[in-house]
């Protein structure tokens, strides 16, 4: 019998479970985040080994007390990953890991949630989390994307592009009117967030902080966003960024249906509302609620592939 090891590394953290043919999780957790250009540093590669120390921990106890009738076969989707230096990637992954390289399949994370949740042709994926991209797998098992340039070159409407345009959008206020940060909701929410609130605060908090630092401060733009109409405003232009990546896969592959997942969308209602205000009129718009590292580790055990009709 087969068990299956799923690894979900996106911008903030890397989602692992394990799971028998049945489909069922036997055990699941999280640790640090990695991403795939880091194998081609010493350091990097380190990094890497040092976040998944305990999910070795944990594998090898498992296949400890699962004993010689049972092999382990892996699926891992990795943020950063393009398909360049892949197989050495795969390579130390498995090694970290334990593992054969030809018992470790990798995609880079959001391809990996694509295929886990959705079958060929069964319509667009709108992923945002830290950053964000369009995903559709055709009938010929080719994965075509849009977005997902990163955050200098892309990414708008992500939860990265979100903390930033909302510290840019206080400050140049407070430039244009002194004293504004003062008196806005959003500028004490972000303050909080960044750790003070004076400039040199902010400039400090930018150029220490991760992308997954910046990202969480989506958080606080959508905590006041009832309030405050500067963060209600960017939410809504996080929604038609979004809805601006559907679109485009629909020039190119016809009208499907869409599919949202990623953390971004759980900030607030508005940003999904106003992606799916965007879209073509009866354009029909679902949450994936799929675990990625669960129906991963799933599908590495020989599980059948879950329909993401029957999910809530």
């Amino acid at each position: 019998m087969d068990l299956g090891l799923g690894l979900d590394v996106g911008g903030t953290r890397c989602r692992w479970a394990l799971a028998d043919s049945r489909g069922q999780v036997l055990q699941e957790g999280s640790t640090g985040s990695f991403n795939g250009q880091q194998v081609h540093t010493e350091e990097g590669r380190h990094h890497i080994a040092q976040q998944l120390g305990a999910v070795r921990q944990a594998v090898d106890k498992v296949m400890a007390q699962a004993g010689r009738a049972h092999t382990l076969q892996a699926w891992a989707g990795v943020t950063g990953y393009d398909g360049q230096a892949g197989e050495g990637l795969q390579a130390h992954l498995a090694q970290c890991l334990g593992l054969q390289p030809g018992h470790l399949r990798l995609y880079n994370d959001v391809e990996l949630a694509h295929r886990v949740s959705l079958a060929r042709a069964g319509g667009y994926l709108v992923y945002a989390g830290t950053g964000c991209i369009a995903t559709y797998l055709d009938e010929q098992d080719r994965l075509h994307r849009v977005g997902g340039r990163g955050e200098t070159l892309g990414d708008d409407g992500s939860g990265y592009w979100i903390g930033c345009q909302a510290l840019k959008a206080i400050w140049r206020a407070e430039d244009e009117s002194p004293g504004y940060t003062r008196d806005s909701q959003l500028a004490q929410a972000l303050f909080q967030a960044v750790g003070g609130s004076a400039w040199e605060d902010t400039r400090r908090f930018m150029h220490l902080a991760s992308r997954g630092d910046v990202g969480r401060l989506a958080l606080a733009v959508a905590a006041v966003a009832d309030r405050d109409a500067v963060a209600q405003r960017l939410l809504q232009q996080a929604g038609q960024e979004l809805a601006r990546l559907a679109r485009l896969l629909m020039a190119q592959h016809g009208q499907r249906a869409v599919w949202l997942a990623g953390g971004a969308f759980e900030l607030h209602p508005l940003l999904p509302s106003s992606l799916a205000a965007c879209l073509p009129t009866q354009t029909v718009v679902n949450r994936l609620t799929i675990a990625a590292h669960r129906g991963a580790a799933a599908r590495a055990a020989g599980a059948a592939a879950i329909d993401p009709s029957q999910l809530s």
